[in-house]
């Protein structure tokens, strides 16, 4: 069962599927679940005021949405096993998932959309659609899956995967996205979803503002939620367990745009 616990920020996966609501979470743009299916399991949905990113974070499903049909989407056999199959779902949508087999999981992350700034189809992102990169070097580095960044049509929601070995610090040097100044910083909501390829370890994460106002620091397990409402939010991975997390942004501007610490930017140069 799935419980949120003080302060707020960390959403206790506790084995199995998570719920994340802007009502739940205090905000108004993000929203997440996660489902296990087993084989001929079905799940139907509809985008009401929202649109909608499906990443298969395991096994395989048909997918159908608006009259469109994929008879196989997904394959990896966990998290870490290469880039996804996603499922864009634009507002106003009806799509329907099956799965394939036994062990299925996926991730649905969710951001309000009033009216669609252009009409928009449901589309499938195969892992060659992908963009795969390594930011960072030394105890910094970890590889990016860019799922539905700015270079692919959206209306609010941005969505990464991120990668980070055992003993490596991730979303590093920290970073915050809470204030509307652009070209500078966008005003972005921001939710992990965090796995283990060792679910019997854990990371660490921190939410923090310069001013202490909000400053925690939760252990993460495996499944387990962190809510980034403002703040630097690094993380970091034990020595022994590789970490991985799906990132779901959403926000009145879908740019990605972050101001570093300027402390811990001056102790890097």
């Amino acid at each position: 069962m799935t419980t949120v616990t003080t302060p707020g920020l960390l959403v206790r996966g506790a084995g199995g599927p998570v719920t994340v609501t802007p009502e739940s979470a205090g905000w108004w743009h993000v929203g997440f679940q996660t489902f296990r299916l087993r084989a001929g399991q079905r799940l139907a949905r509809k985008t009401v005021g929202e649109e909608a990113c499906v990443v298969m974070l395991a096994g395989r499903c048909r997918a159908e949405a608006a009259g469109q049909s994929w008879p196989e989407i997904g394959g990896r056999a966990t998290p870490f096993d290469g880039p996804p199959h996603a499922l864009y779902v634009p507002l106003g949508t009806e799509y329907v998932l099956e799965a394939l087999g036994d062990d299925v999981e996926l991730a649905i992350g969710t951001g309000p959309v009033a009216r669609p700034g252009e009409a928009r189809v449901p589309r499938l992102i195969t892992p060659a659609d992908v963009r795969v990169s390594t930011r960072g070097s030394g105890s910094m580095e970890r590889t990016i899956h860019d799922i539905l960044m700015e270079d692919q049509p959206a209306e609010t929601l941005l969505v990464t995967e991120v990668l980070t070995p055992g003993g490596h610090w991730s979303s590093y040097p920290p970073h915050k996205h809470e204030t509307e100044d652009l070209p500078r910083e966008t005003y972005l909501e921001e939710l992990y979803y965090h796995r283990l390829r060792r679910p019997e370890g854990c990371a660490i994460q921190r939410v923090d503002t310069r001013d202490r106002a909000l400053d925690v620091t939760v252990a993460v397990h495996d499944g387990d939620c962190v809510l980034v409402p403002r703040g630097y939010h690094p993380v970091s991975a034990a020595p022994g367990f590789d970490l991985y997390y799906l990132n779901i942004m959403a926000g009145p501007v879908r740019q990605w745009r972050v101001t570093l610490d300027p402390d811990v930017e001056r102790a890097l140069q």
